[in-house]
């Protein structure tokens, strides 16, 4: 049974977390947070919904974009908060996109600095932008160009 202490308006959320009342309404819409209406249709926000926005602050803060933090927040049981184990479970795929991120990162490294070492601007041979010489096979020209 809810009490009225364990629901906060739009207001006092916005003091609680320092975001806007716009930045709340945004969240509402992406269905990152769910108010319960009052008969006069007010928006009524339980308590735990400090500890979701502030999560979804943390995340955005460390690069999770709004549509992977909503995908993570889905996983969790209706209405639920993320808990420490939760954090872990979400921080191990992150971990695992962030690693992915850092090899493409690498690879493009080494092939830049093949690129700049052998100096043969060739579209034949450069592994950067024809490997294989992909783009020969469509003819000659510059059809990457146009």
């Amino acid at each position: 049974m809810l009490r009225s202490t364990d629901l906060l308006t739009i207001g006092e959320l916005a003091r609680r977390t320092g975001l806007s009342v716009s930045a709340i309404r945004y969240y509402e819409d992406r269905g990152l947070v769910e108010p319960i209406r009052t008969g006069g249709n007010q928006r009524r926000f339980l308590r735990g919904d400090i500890r979701r926005l502030s999560f979804v602050l943390i995340a955005q803060g460390l690069g999770l974009s709004l549509g992977e933090i909503e995908s993570e927040l889905a996983r969790l049981p209706q209405g639920r908060n993320p808990n420490a184990a939760d954090w872990k479970r979400i921080s191990g795929r992150v971990r695992a996109a962030i690693d992915a991120k850092i090899a493409t990162l690498q690879k493009t490294r080494e092939d830049l600095d093949g690129c700049i070492g052998c100096g043969c601007l060739s579209l034949k041979k450069c592994r950067l932008y024809n490997a294989q010489d992909k783009w020969g096979e469509r003819g000659s020209g510059p059809r990457v160009l146009r």
